[in-house]
């Protein structure tokens, strides 16, 4: 049984049951390893128990992704909401995606209860490495987020954003197309 994905503004009492249940499920799916160098023609909820040390999630199912999605080494989605990331999302090592939450006041928090708050990372995304995305964050489409940001509102189209917190540093323009790094310009034209 999958337990029920949380909607904005929504609580749960989180007891670990749910997620005790799906461990076990990985578990007893864990022969599904051999099946590693097929996962790309599999839907991307079917592939939590296969994806080993590239992909951590809680529960898998709640995650859409875009076509040629790429995600490096330990990324990890807290996914007791919806994550929906894009197509052409980069995302570098470390990254981490956080739906879940903890109420602030140490009496709510003590009761048991998180939240989650679902999460969109438009088309076209690069996601620096170590950075953090916030519950209920929207990253537009074609953004950078630099290494080790932290996310914590909404990222409009076409920004560089960086920092803790993440801030917006400027808007992605026509001349930046003929840079790969910084000031250093490319030296082929089929890009």
């Amino acid at each position: 049984m999958q337990p029920q994905s949380l909607v904005p503004g929504d609580t749960r009492l989180s007891t670990g049951w749910e997620h005790s249940l799906e461990l076990r499920r990985q578990d007893q799916l864990g022969e599904l390893q051999t099946l590693k160098p097929y996962r790309d023609a599999l839907p991307l909820a079917s592939l939590a128990p296969l994806w080993g040390g590239v992909i951590d999630c809680d529960y898998g199912y709640n995650i859409e992704v875009g076509e040629n999605f790429f995600a490096n080494y330990n990324f990890l989605v807290l996914d007791i909401a919806k994550v929906k990331i894009g197509a052409n999302a980069q995302i570098a090592p470390n990254v981490s995606i956080y739906t879940a939450g903890h109420p602030i006041h140490p009496d709510s928090r003590n009761s048991g209860y998180e939240y989650g708050i679902g999460i969109t990372i438009g088309d076209n995304v690069w996601i620096g490495g170590n950075a953090c995305i916030m519950p209920g964050v929207t990253i537009g489409n074609n953004v950078v987020i630099g290494a080790g940001s932290v996310v914590t509102k909404d990222i409009p189209d076409n920004m560089i954003a960086a920092g803790n917190p993440c801030r917006i540093i400027r808007e992605i323009t026509e001349e930046d197309r003929d840079y790969y790094y910084k000031d250093r310009k490319f030296d082929v034209t089929d890009y």
